[in-house]
């Protein structure tokens, strides 16, 4: 049998894989990533000489607007009083409501608060109840009753909270995912009938923190001194700031129809980069990893599509999650690994490239190791060594194809 020479496709195949072992070009960006001014300050290219600080986190915060709720003391409440209006457990539309009057059967039942946010009890004209208190609906309840003639002086009303409906808002503002949320409620297969028979309720899925993070968690850049909360075409502005430092905030309840805003710094705040109430509750990360001595994704153990990071978890933590640190030092210590981002603000892209062991090397690493975002995807590339293998690889299996075909 005679052999053939590989082919000048063959030939043309191996020096397209040997090219690629001199690695790729730098990405491009239409941001000014390299020198610091993109989203983060840790995306920017390598600083040759270094005076052994770390200098991101001021970079980013040399950019930020001053807080609009005032300075203040971290999670302070800067001395402001939360109104009235916005205090305890205030009724919504779909609130369910017990009422009852002593030795009473016409008045007293079970009500819901209509779509128009009032309460209709028979015989009387509709009672206004969208944000008010149990107690004052009941109270303005007992002045009706004596002013229809039907008691001669004020009955004793009792009306009781039986179920939280759930309650739709609209966030917007510096969130990951500005939308209408519905907060609050149970599904029909998590009532607790101990519960729902008894007289009373209370929640905590209707507080301004479930909205925020339902709608995506707050974004690094969101001025959390000064979120508003919009209700009836008054705005009121409340500090969260305590949510992040594990202290006091006025976590306010929500009613349909109130919209949240948060507004914007401008800057990257690191600080807002943990878990919190009002943090993304994890990040979705996509990742990509082909890197020898691993033979695929599923054997490393990494999900078709995505794989879930706490909140607050750093570009190299999940490098090293997707199975591209480590091996054989001869073979694999060329790797780098590549971060495909978004700035949520501006909506452009971005990647950015780093070498695995120059991060481990360098003692300002921290400086260069961006936090993850909701959405970023991570790319795995194999060492000059791995790629020569590979094509080795290719060349045997194309001359072969070469041969006997």
């Amino acid at each position: 049998m005679s052999r053939r020479r590989p082919s000048a496709a063959v030939s043309g195949l191996a020096m397209l894989a040997l090219a690629g072992c001199a690695g790729g070009q730098p990405a491009a960006n239409l941001e000014p990533v390299s020198v610091g001014r993109a989203y983060q300050a840790q995306y920017r290219a390598f600083a040759r000489d270094t005076d052994g600080t770390l200098q991101s986190e001021a970079m980013n915060a040399a950019r930020c607007r001053p807080f609009a709720g005032g300075a203040g003391s971290a999670g302070g409440k800067i001395g402001r009083v939360l109104p009235a209006s916005l205090r305890g457990e205030l009724l919504s539309r779909g609130d369910l409501l017990d009422l009852r009057i002593a030795e009473d059967e016409t008045f007293s039942g079970q009500f819901v608060v209509s779509r128009d946010g009032t309460l209709k009890v028979p015989f009387l004209a509709p009672i206004a109840a969208q944000g008010r208190s149990p107690g004052s609906v009941a109270a303005e309840i007992e002045n009706a009753l004596v002013a229809g003639g039907y008691y001669d002086a004020r009955p004793d009303v009792s009306l009781l909270m039986m179920d939280f409906a759930a309650a739709r808002v609209a966030v917007s503002g510096a969130v990951f995912e500005p939308r209408p949320v519905d907060i609050g409620g149970v599904a029909g297969d998590n009532v607790d009938d101990r519960r729902q028979a008894a007289l009373g309720d209370s929640t905590e899925g209707r507080n301004v923190s479930v909205a925020l993070s339902s709608a995506g968690g707050v974004r690094p850049d969101a001025d959390l001194s000064a979120v508003q909360i919009i209700r009836g075409g008054t705005i009121y502005t409340v500090d969260l700031r305590g949510a992040i430092d594990g202290r006091e905030f006025d976590d306010v309840m929500l009613l349909t129809g109130d919209q949240v805003v948060v507004p914007s710094r401008d800057c990257f705040q690191d600080d807002l980069m943990k878990p919190s109430p009002i943090s993304p509750p994890g990040i979705s990360l996509y990742l990509s990893n082909l890197t020898q001595p691993a033979t695929g994704n599923a054997p490393s153990a990494i999900g078709q599509t995505v794989r879930e990071v706490p909140y607050g978890t750093r570009f190299m933590q999940a490098v090293i999650d997707a199975n591209c640190v480590g091996g054989a030092r001869a073979t694999s210590a060329d790797r780098s690994a590549a971060l495909f981002t978004r700035n949520p603000d501006s909506g452009v892209s971005a990647v950015i490239e780093r070498p695995v062991e120059d991060m481990r090397q360098r003692a300002d690493r921290d400086d260069y190791d961006p936090y993850l975002l909701p959405g970023d995807a991570i790319a795995c590339y194999d060492s000059g060594v791995t790629n020569i293998g590979e094509v080795g690889r290719l060349i045997g299996l194309a001359t072969a194809f070469t041969v006997f075909r």
